[in-house]
């Protein structure tokens, strides 16, 4: 027993000592620390808005909120039961699951490809190019895709000049093509940006290796196959874990603005339906009760894959 707390006195005073000793490194880190307390877990009490119906009154906006009439899962069963429920989460889940086929691999592939240049000048440009469309807002590069995808945008002119087609394709009228548009958006704005984590996991590799790999005899592919690739693994693996746990953020700005009233079937996600229904229809308990659903399953899934990749391959987030 004596031992216990002996053990337990030191360590207590082995952290005081740190805190002394590490005192303004802490203060640099307080800004950052209260910042998460105020928008990121200060936030957070309004989940209690999902198991209420609450209804904007004349009173103070605290009063209201904690006496509102409280319903339980009430909202969540409305979900899960309306007709809305199938097609939103089939909207989601196709753009979801088309980015991550398109927009994971893509940057991997581009960072291997801009370490493998050896023209400075020619790097340098593509990683300029690829890095500008994720500085551009929304709004302008959606303009980009419709002007392109229109009936006399290059693409059809392009399309038709080749013999493709003999008519100009209504891109952006046409459903399920949609989600394929809203795919290979996202993997042309963000691909240039992600490709700088794994340029900076691919320069943190040892150049003995490589050294190593090629007095063997190795060719640039296999020094890239048996290197580069395995040395990227940790990154890759946390970001795929990432990128699962979002999987039902499908987006909201790139479908808002490139949708139209010819393919409402196919652009509503999660994110589009609780804005409709929470602050366009005021019916803002069912709209946090649809963004609390979405929070639990992103949060169970980085759990499931967390461990699936703790157990596979030894790596894991947490």
């Amino acid at each position: 027993m004596h031992k216990v707390s002996a053990i337990k006195t030191v360590r207590s005073n082995n952290l005081i000592s740190r805190l002394k000793e590490q005192k303004w490194l802490f203060v640099l880190m307080l800004p950052a620390f209260i910042a998460t307390l105020l928008f990121s877990y200060g936030p957070m009490f309004g989940l209690y808005m999902a198991f209420t119906n609450y209804q904007p009154g004349g009173g103070s906006f605290l009063y209201q909120f904690f006496h509102a009439e409280f319903v339980g899962f009430q909202w969540f069963e409305y979900f899960f039961t309306t007709g809305d429920f199938y097609r939103v989460m089939r909207n989601t889940l196709a753009t979801s699951l088309l980015t991550l086929f398109f927009g994971f691999p893509a940057p991997i592939i581009l960072a291997l490809v801009l370490n493998e240049a050896r023209q400075g000048f020619f790097k340098r440009f593509v990683q300029t190019v690829s890095y500008l469309p994720h500085f551009i807002s929304w709004v302008i590069a959606a303009n980009i895709v419709i002007t392109l995808l229109a009936s006399d945008g290059m693409l059809n002119n392009i399309l038709v000049l080749l013999g493709i087609v003999k008519e100009p394709v209504a891109f952006l009228q046409n459903g399920p093509l949609f989600w394929w548009i809203i795919a290979l958006s996202n993997m042309w704005k963000e691909m240039g940006f992600s490709a700088i984590m794994y340029l900076a996991a691919i320069a943190s590799i040892n150049p003995e290796l490589y050294e190593a790999a090629r007095v063997d005899g190795a060719s640039r592919f296999k020094q890239m196959w048996h290197i580069t690739l395995p040395s990227m693994r940790p990154t890759i693996v946390i970001l795929a874990i990432l990128a699962v746990g979002g999987i039902l953020n499908a987006g909201f700005e790139q479908q808002y603005l490139l949708q139209n009233n010819t393919v409402l079937e196919y652009s509503e996600v999660i994110d589009i339906y609780a804005y409709k229904y929470g602050l366009q229809n005021s019916m803002f308990s069912y709209g946090a009760a649809v963004g609390m659903f979405k929070s639990v399953v992103a949060f169970i899934l980085v759990l499931i894959v967390n461990r699936i990749s703790r157990k596979v391959n030894d790596q894991a987030l947490f």
